[in-house]
């Protein structure tokens, strides 16, 4: 029986994508099923039968010109996804999800060093001479700078990396046989995905732990806390990145050439403003800290950025429904 969906699916590849049409195929598909189901109980072999039905429902070039029915222009009709191209774009958004991930640790982590090694220092230089404690923060500093530099370059090589699919931002097509193959693989990903992201938002949350703990053993200890809180959270933002980068392939090529063109909209203004919105947090983030040296509380910066953007993309798609362009 897929034999002869995926027959229907080519059948209809030329034709555009109006209700009409799709209510046609149905149709087809539903009188191609019943004829399939009744040669079977005649006794038909798989090949006889599913013979027996193209042959008398494969002519379709009839019941489109009667319908008015006009195949769409080869120029403007979406190009067709090979097989090697579709796993080499999943391939694509798996590496880039596992070093942007990566940067985005090493980016929380230097942050974590900083705090760390500033606060070691200057925890022993309370016994000592008061030139450790800026040792520390000089060494602090450099040692930020160059994790955050190498997270930065992992976040150019990930772009890079996306850069020869950019052909399929204006639409594409897939063969039925490879979407149905996309959509089973999804299925199987389905639980490891939502393992993962369960991970991350437990993490995310008791990640703060260590910071009460810091205050509640020592005062001094509540740095040490907020280092632990950022490297915590930052595995937990890893496990965002990396399998939602999986999950994010599997949707654009099974969903986006479905999406309509309000929704495509849509997500690039969300896109937009997330991309101002977090480096606008990080900055906020780091120059409470520096300036102010509210370490112990400006984490929280980032869970309300959090929900700030989850909300701002909910309240863009509710005023879009309500005035459609």
């Amino acid at each position: 029986m897929e034999t002869i969906m995926v027959y229907l699916e080519n059948m209809f590849a030329g034709l555009p994508k109006t209700p009409e049409v799709e209510y046609l195929k149905q149709e087809l598909l539903s009188g191609m099923e019943d004829k399939y189901l009744e040669l079977k109980r005649e006794g038909k072999s798989e090949n006889e039968a599913i013979g027996i039905v193209i042959s008398e429902f494969g002519n379709i070039e009839e019941l489109t010109a009667e319908l008015g029915i006009q195949p769409v222009n080869t120029e403007e009709a979406a190009p067709v996804l090979t097989e090697e191209e579709t796993y080499a774009y999943i391939a694509a958004k798996r590496s880039v999800g596992l070093w942007t991930g990566l940067g985005v640790l090493l980016c929380a982590s230097g942050v974590a060093f900083l705090i760390f090694l500033n606060t070691l220092f200057e925890n022993y230089a309370m016994s000592a001479d008061h030139s450790s404690e800026e040792t520390g923060a000089v060494l602090g500093l450099i040692g930020m700078f160059v994790l955050i530099a190498i997270g930065v370059g992992m976040f150019i090589n990930s772009g890079m990396k996306l850069e020869r699919f950019s052909h399929m931002e204006k639409g594409f097509q897939l063969p039925y046989a490879l979407k149905m193959s996309l959509q089973r693989s999804q299925a199987s990903f389905a639980l490891t995905y939502r393992v993962a992201i369960i991970t991350g938002v437990c993490l995310c949350i008791l990640s703060p732990v260590f910071i009460f703990a810091g205050f509640y053993i020592n005062d001094n200890y509540a740095s040490y806390g907020v280092s632990a809180f950022m490297v915590m959270a930052g595995v937990g933002v890893f496990l965002f990145v990396y399998y939602g980068n999986i999950q994010g392939a599997y949707t654009n090529l099974v969903e986006k050439h479905q999406l309509t063109a309000e929704k495509k909209q849509e997500v690039k203004v969300v896109r937009a403003v997330e991309a101002i919105v977090w480096p606008l947090a990080t900055a906020i983030f780091l120059f409470t800290g520096f300036v102010y040296q509210r370490w112990d509380i400006n984490w929280a910066i980032f869970p309300i950025t959090g929900i700030l953007s989850g909300s701002f993309s909910n309240v863009y798609h509710i005023m879009k429904s309500k005035n459609p362009s």
